[in-house]
């Protein structure tokens, strides 16, 4: 791993890394910010998914995550959103491919052999930082639109792995909507049965989750039909789930928007990671 910048912030440090990646068979770039705990001890981890045609950098820059996690004593890892670099397929259109990695596991040519940023998430990267950085084996997951899907996916089917979750205008049932259908079947064929692992109004409806969860929605959200956050209120009703489905008056998908709620999520997060476990 190299660390190609580093800044201090809030009296901790962001930093910018890239490793070879044997999951995704590319370099990968990832942002890590280390609060000042982290100096003294071990502190949680707080994973951040972003969405579409963004990178590692954009909600690090934009979405002012750092000066919440200082407060509270959290790190934060913001993942890239798909592979990079020459040899990884790509696509004319910003909604596939490079920079719209949907963090799902592609099984179908010419993804596949690059296309796994559900298992780099999940296993390569988390490996990588809690062995390179001061960090405890504690993590919450959230995410903006694409990133939301992933937050959400990603901790419904291991819920042995993350103690929180929350969501940023999440693409909340990506196998009824254009943002979804489209992606789901590039990377994974057209047969749907294989789809619904990666939706999480199915998985939440099949798993539930232990704890409650916060999802903040734009009521203004330029993109409010692609995200279906009703699909996922419905099932949390149905199975009366514990969890906040929250409609914002005017605000839309921008990082205006995660930047005017991030502090609240930070928050969330901290409550539940702080906690000793049960």
């Amino acid at each position: 791993m190299d660390v190609v910048t580093q800044n201090r912030c809030f009296d901790g440090v962001q930093m910018v890394c890239t490793h070879p990646s044997e999951v995704c068979g590319t370099d990968m770039t990832f942002a890590v910010y280390l609060p000042p705990q982290s100096e003294t001890g071990p502190v949680p981890v707080l994973w951040y998914l972003s969405g579409l045609t963004c990178t590692h950098e954009n909600a690090m820059t934009k979405g002012g995550f750092q000066e919440h996690a200082a407060a509270h004593g959290l790190a934060v890892v913001f993942p890239d959103t798909s592979p990079r670099g020459e040899g990884v397929a790509d696509d004319e259109a910003y909604d596939l491919g490079q920079g719209a990695g949907f963090y799902v596991n592609a099984t179908r040519a010419p993804w596949a052999a690059h296309y796994r940023m559900y298992d780099y998430v999940l296993t390569e990267l988390r490996d990588l930082v809690l062995g390179r950085f001061p960090l405890a084996d504690r993590h919450g997951i959230t995410g903006h639109s694409m990133g939301g899907h992933g937050a959400l996916t990603l901790a419904l089917r291991n819920q042995d792995r993350f103690d929180s979750v929350s969501a940023f205008a999440p693409i909340a049932n990506p196998t009824q909507s254009d943002w979804g259908r489209k992606q789901l079947s590039a990377y994974l064929g057209d047969d749907e049965a294989a789809w619904a692992c990666y939706d999480s109004s199915i998985l939440l409806e099949e798993y539930g989750w232990k704890d409650a969860i916060l999802i903040d929605q734009g009521a203004g959200d330029q993109f409010l039909d692609l995200l279906r956050p009703e699909a996922l209120a419905g099932v949390l009703a149905r199975r009366r789930q514990a969890g906040l489905v929250r409609m914002q008056p005017g605000y839309d998908h921008s990082y205006y928007f995660v930047a005017s709620f991030a502090g609240e999520h930070v928050a969330w997060h901290a409550d539940r990671l702080h906690r000793p476990r049960n």
